[in-house]
C-alpha cells in the first residue's frame, strides 16, 4: 500500500493541520515525518480551536494511529504540556500515539544554545523560534544527539549530562547574557521525560513497512513550508529539516517508490514569519487586510504573518520539487471583498524576466511582474458545495490549475473543518 504525502508549499502555516484533520477518516495511520514544536497545527471543529505542535493531526480521530516518526525531534517538556490539553478534553491518547525510537530529543540546553546563537547574531538573526530545534538537528548530523529509545537505556542519564555539559560551555563561548536556572528546567525536563516513558516506543520503519505489507492506508504529515527546506528553502532563512516529500522517506523510512498522491496545500495569497526574503510582501491596505481577516497571527511563536499577494513563481517550484500530484487551496475566504487580486506569474532577475525561482531571491535581485484578476465580494464561508463558488473565484482557481498543471482538489472556506469544499 502506497503511503500518501501531506505538505505545505509556501513558507509554512498553510493549514496542513486542518486538511489532516479533514483526511483523517480515509486512513489508518497518520504520521508526522520532520520537525519539531516549532509548527503549530491548528484545527477548528465543534466550535473548539486547537493546537498541535509535535503530535500528529490525526489525533482528535479515535480510529487512526497516530505515528511520531524518526525524522522529528521531540521536546519532553512541549510534548507533555500537549498530552496535559488532550487529557483536559477527553482524548485517549495512550491507545493510539506512538513514538519512534529513532526520534531525536531536544534538551533544555538545546533552548538554551538557540537563544545564545540567535542573540550573537544581532541584526543578522534568521529569525529562529527559540525551540532548539536547529541545535537538536547539529547533534543529530554530528552523531553527539540523544534520541527516544536512550531513554530505555541504563546509562542515559549519563549521555545527558556529558551533552548538557558541553552545551554550557558553548553558550559561555558565545558571550552573550542568556540568564537561565539549569537545575530549574532540568526539574521540568526529567518530569516529562517519565510522562514520555509511559508512551509506546517503537522502531518505526519496521512498524510503517508491515502496515504497508496489511494494506493499511498510511498519510505523512509535514510540518513547516517546501520555502523552508534546508535543501530547498530560502537559505539560510529555513528550517533544519527536510520539508519536502524526500524528507518523508528519510523522516519514516518510507522507500522512494512506496509514494503514492502527493497533496500539496497553499494558501490563495502568500505568508511568511520571521526574517527572509519575500518578493510579493504587501506593506499597504491590502496587505494589512490579509493579516487582520486571515488572523495571521503564528500558533507557535504568536508573531504577526508578513502577508502578500500569491507567488506563482514560487509555487511552480515547490510542486515540481515535491510531484505534487493534488492540490488545495486554503484561505479563500479571507480574499473576498478584494476588488481585484495579483498573482506573481514572473520575475525581473538582473535585467531579465525568468518564470523558475533563481539561487537568490533577495529584494535587491527580485521584482515581482503581476497578473491582475477581479476579485470576489461573496462570502464563501457559509457555502457547501463547488457550485456555489463565484465566477471570479473560479476564474482565478482555473488559472492557477492552467499554470501549474495540477489540479485544485479542495477549497477552504474558514478554519472549521466543516467549511471545506471538495472539487
Amino acid at each position: 500500500m502506497a503511503v500518501d504525502l501531506l505538505l505545505g508549499l509556501q513558507w509554512g502555516d498553510e493549514g496542513k493541520g486542518k486538511i489532516v484533520d479533514v483526511l483523517t477518516s480515509n486512513y489508518n495511520i497518520i504520521a508526522r515525518f520532520q520537525g519539531g514544536p516549532n509548527a503549530g497545527h491548528t484545527l477548528v471543529f465543534n466550535g473548539m480551536k486547537h493546537v498541535l505542535h509535535t503530535i500528529p493531526s490525526g489525533i482528535f480521530h479515535e480510529d487512526a494511529a497516530n505515528l511520531v516518526g524518526n525524522g522529528v525531534v521531540i521536546d519532553p517538556v512541549i510534548f507533555k504540556k500537549e498530552l496535559d490539553k488532550l487529557e483536559d478534553q477527553n482524548v485517549d491518547y495512550r491507545k493510539s500515539l506512538i513514538i519512534s525510537r529513532k526520534a531525536h530529543l531536544i534538551l533544555p540546553t538545546h533552548r538554551l544554545l538557540d537563544a545564545a546563537s540567535e542573540a550573537s547574531k544581532g541584526k543578522a538573526k534568521i529569525g529562529s523560534t527559540l525551540k532548539g530545534i536547529g541545535p537538536t538537528y547539529m547533534d543529530k548530523t554530528g552523531r553527539n544527539g540523544i534520541r527516544v529509545g536512550d531513554i530505555e537505556l541504563e546509562n542515559w542519564k549519563e549521555k545527558y549530562r556529558a551533552l548538557a555539559n558541553k552545551h554550557e560551555a558553548m553558550i559561555d563561548f558565545y558571550n552573550v547574557d542568556i540568564q537561565y536556572d539549569l537545575e530549574e528546567l532540568e526539574l521540568e525536563f526529567f518530569q516529562a521525560i517519565e510522562t514520555l516513558k509511559s508512551l509506546k516506543f517503537i522502531d518505526s520503519e519496521e512498524y510503517i513497512f508491515q502496515a504497508q505489507k496489511e494494506g493499511k492506508s498510511i498519510l505523512a504529515e509535514g510540518a513547516q513550508g517546501s520555502l523552508l527546506d534546508i535543501d530547498f528553502g530560502t537559505y539560510p532563512y529555513v528550517t533544519s529539516s527536510n520539508t519536502t516529500a524526500a524528507g518523508a522517506c528519510t523522516g519514516l523510512g518510507v522507500a522512494p517508490n512506496k509514494i503514492g498522491e502527493v497533496f500539496g496545500i497553499f494558501k490563495a495569497y502568500t505568508t511568511r514569519v520571521g526574517s527572509g526574503p519575500f518578493p510579493t510582501e504587501l506593506f499597504d491596505e491590502d496587505g494589512e487586510t490579509m493579516g487582520r481577516v486571515g488572523h495571521e497571527f503564528g500558533a507557535t511563536t504568536g508573531r504577526s504573518r508578513r502577508c502578500g499577494w500569491l507567488d506563482l513563481v514560487a509555487l511552480k517550484y515547490a510542486c515540481q520539487i515535491n510531484g505534487v500530484t493534488q492540490l488545495m487551496m486554503m484561505k479563500a475566504d479571507v480574499l473576498s471583498g478584494f476588488k481585484s487580486l495579483k498573482v506573481c506569474t514572473a520575475y525581473k532577475y538582473k535585467g531579465k524576466t525568468i518564470t523558475h525561482l533563481p539561487f537568490n531571491i533577495e529584494a535587491e535581485n527580485i521584482s515581482p511582474v503581476y497578473t491582475d484578476f477581479k476579485g470576489w465580494k461573496e462570502d464563501l464561508t457559509e457555502m457547501e458545495e463547488a457550485s456555489q463558488l463565484p465566477q471570479e473565484l473560479n476564474a482565478y482557481i482555473a488559472f492557477l490549475e492552467k499554470e501549474l498543471e495540477t489540479p485544485i482538489k479542495l477549497v477552504s472556506v474558514g478554519p472549521d473543518r466543516k467549511q471545506t469544499i471538495f472539487k
